[in-house]
């Protein structure tokens, strides 16, 4: 059975161009990253400059977008930036991509390309369906902090992720959990990519497809499929 996503009516209404595409994908072959996923990274770095032109990530009428949302629920988005905002700085800058594993480097790659977020989670840790709420203040995330596990909560009002078992990611998409990451032994991943307007539906769509074309080439034979949230 797909996992079932939904979107509160509370996030609908304070940001009214929210629109998620999901891509789940099911007979995974994690690893280490190599050739393969370093050069998706590289070329993804090589778009998202040739994209910008020299301006900065923020400057993106998509990233612009997203900076209003944090926005509208209290985050201060030049410190906690979105996630594909983070990576692109990262991108343009001497540092480069992280190199994580293969199914993390592949929806990285897509995400600082087209200046989409994209999540990515094992689907076998998450516990009951996911949902993007605005937060009571008293969900548990469980994170690492100094080489130790330990829990916070989110703020009240955070736009978070959720499962039956507590915060998957906080402010939207600014930082996962490590719960429900993919690690090298994940086979069935979900990965969320997430739009604001302006963004055309064509453009998520696209994004999507490229995603699941990366994703049968690192994982040749994997079930893959793209739809909406509930």
């Amino acid at each position: 059975m797909p996992l079932t996503l939904t979107v509160s009516d509370e996030v609908h209404a304070l940001v009214p161009g929210f629109t998620p595409l999901v891509v789940e994908a099911r007979g995974l072959v994690n690893g280490p990253s190599n050739e393969a996923s370093s050069a998706l990274l590289d070329e993804a770095a090589r778009r998202v400059a040739e994209r910008l032109g020299g301006r900065a990530p923020h400057e993106d009428p998509h990233m612009a977008a997203w900076r209003a949302a944090y926005t509208a629920f209290g985050a201060k988005p030049s410190r906690t930036r979105n996630s594909a905002e983070a990576l692109a700085r990262r991108a343009l800058t001497g540092a480069g991509l992280p190199r994580i594993n293969l199914l993390v480097d592949a929806y990285n790659a897509l995400s600082v390309a087209r200046l989409i977020p994209v999540g990515g989670e094992d689907l076998d840790r998450v516990r009951g369906g996911m949902r993007l709420v605005r937060a009571t203040g008293r969900e548990p995330f469980v994170t690492v902090a100094g080489g130790e596990e330990t829990v916070e909560c989110p703020d009240p009002g955070e736009i978070v992720w959720c499962d039956e078992e507590g915060v998957t990611c906080r402010r939207w998409n600014w930082r996962q959990g490590p719960r429900t990451r993919l690690t090298e032994e994940s086979v069935n991943g979900l990965f969320l990519l997430e739009s604001l307007a302006p963004m055309d539906p064509a453009e998520l769509e696209a994004a999507g497809v490229e995603l699941a074309e990366s994703l049968e080439k690192l994982s040749p034979g994997a079930r893959i499929t793209l739809r909406d949230a509930d």
